[in-house]
């Protein structure tokens, strides 16, 4: 499967931006999907996840309470809803695609090309 993340860009601090990751052929609702960033220096981190029917979401501590995942079968795209955005978010986001919905890196087989988020204060 190939992805096509989109919808990063700049915001102030404590503004919004919705990510996007389209994925390619009739599978998508075969994989659980996620997302991860990197910021410059730091370590790849997760972020998100949600199974192949969108009935378990995981969320990193970091997140939780502003970030929301959810997906859309129909359309073979997962989303990425980002409020109360600070400048400790600012990275690169990666949407991934795995057989189970987890925070470790290694569980996915396919990573989007990332899209930069930026967050000003």
């Amino acid at each position: 499967v190939q992805l096509q993340a989109s919808g990063g860009g700049l915001v102030q601090a404590g503004g919004s931006l919705r990510l996007s990751c389209a994925a390619s052929g009739r599978t998508f609702s075969s994989y659980a999907m996620g997302w991860f960033r990197q910021a410059p220096g730091k370590e790849r981190e997760f972020v998100a996840a949600i199974s192949r029917s969108g009935g378990r979401i995981y969320y990193a501590d970091s997140v939780k309470g502003r970030f929301t995942i959810s997906r859309d079968n129909a359309k073979n795209t997962v989303y990425l809803q980002m409020n109360s955005l600070q400048p400790e978010d600012m990275a690169v986001y990666y949407c991934v695609a795995g057989r189970w919905e987890v925070a470790a890196p290694l569980q996915y087989d396919y990573w989007g090309q990332g899209t930069l988020v930026t967050v000003s204060s």
